[in-house]
């Protein structure tokens, strides 16, 4: 699996909007997709909420991907 270290510039980001900045997803809409498919969880969990708040801490996986947010 690969791993992506996404740095935050602000408190959190909207799941969709994390997919298409991490490069997991080529648009928002693409992003809104791959959650609505089921096929992102966050640390672990299925997450079925296009725009949870991602704040640092937590690992998102799609598709092979792990992305992991930082703090700014």
């Amino acid at each position: 699996m690969e791993t992506i270290e996404f740095q935050l510039r602000d408190e959190s980001i909207r799941l969709c909007d994390l997919l298409k900045a991490a490069g997991v997803a080529e648009s928002g809409g693409q992003g809104k997709h791959l959650v609505a498919e089921g096929e992102v969880t966050v640390d672990g969990q299925p997450e079925s909420r296009k725009t949870a708040k991602i704040r640092p801490g937590q690992t998102v996986e799609c598709r092979g991907i792990s992305v992991v947010v930082l703090a700014k």
